[in-house]
């Protein structure tokens, strides 16, 4: 039987614990207080106000780059979340075959490699085969990177689900069809949703790629967020992209529920 190690017995983990967890969301926290800076500097406090987010929502650029993330982030986790569902389910159930090891690396591969290598073969590949570049460009682009963010919490569960559940099914007279509508499906929709809700974080936050693949007049709110940065911070920019932040948090909150409900009802 394996040995647990606490590792907080060791000298200096706990102050290096610390330190990290500070780097990481103390500046996450200065720019969410200087949200509500009442006046424009970004260094100094002016009292506190909720002007700089009415402005965020009041924007006509903000609103539009914001319905064309969603629009985006909502389509591309959609089609990656179905074909990363029918990768898992051919992988795990069905026929086992050679290659196996190498279509998982293969669908996870975008995980591995720098994003900025997969904006710029994304870019090359749309120039070579003579695509426009636009909406359609970023879509196609985030739904393949979206995949395997979305492969893995749904392989995960359907590689959890013991064969004896359809076998049960099998024997009550179930057709293949009923066994995995009523048996298999509820079982693996936790997964589903998470893969769905990483995928969806993904695409929203995603700015790389975006960048690299975006046409003329199509934007996104992370690229609207960098257009702002470009001629300076200013507390708008604060508001928005903590807007944004809190977005993140409340999908990866989500993300994590849903797999805890999920593994304790296992």
């Amino acid at each position: 039987m394996m040995k647990h190690t606490d590792l907080k017995r060791y000298p200096g983990f706990r102050l290096i614990t610390w330190v990290c967890l500070t780097v990481l969301y103390a500046p996450m926290l200065v720019l969410a207080i200087y949200s509500f800076n009442s006046v424009r500097s970004i260094t100094h406090w002016g009292g506190f106000t909720f002007d700089w987010y009415l402005k965020v929502f009041q924007n006509p650029s903000i609103q539009q780059a914001t319905l064309n993330s969603l629009t985006i982030a909502s389509t591309a986790a959609f089609t990656a979340t179905l074909v990363a569902l029918l990768a898992a389910l051919a992988l795990v159930m069905g026929k086992p075959y050679k290659g196996r090891t190498a279509t998982l690396t293969f669908i996870n591969f975008p995980i591995m490699v720098p994003e900025i290598i997969v904006g710029i073969a994304s870019l090359l590949f749309f120039i070579a085969i003579n695509f426009q570049l636009g909406m359609q460009s970023i879509l196609i682009a985030h739904t393949v990177f979206c995949i395997p963010f979305a492969f893995l919490p749904i392989y995960s569960r359907v590689k959890s689900i013991e064969r004896y559940y359809s076998e049960a099914a099998q024997d009550l007279y179930a057709s293949q069809l009923d066994c995995f509508r009523l048996v298999i499906f509820p079982m693996i929709l936790p997964g589903i949703v998470s893969g769905f809700l990483l995928a969806f974080i993904v695409s929203l936050d995603d700015f790389i790629i975006t960048n690299m693949v975006a046409g003329p007049g199509s934007t996104t709110l992370p690229l609207t967020i960098y257009s702002m940065v470009r001629v300076g911070f200013t507390p708008e920019i604060n508001a928005l992209s903590t807007l944004l932040l809190l977005v993140s948090i409340l999908l990866v909150s989500l993300v994590y529920l849903i797999n805890r409900r999920s593994t304790s009802k296992t």
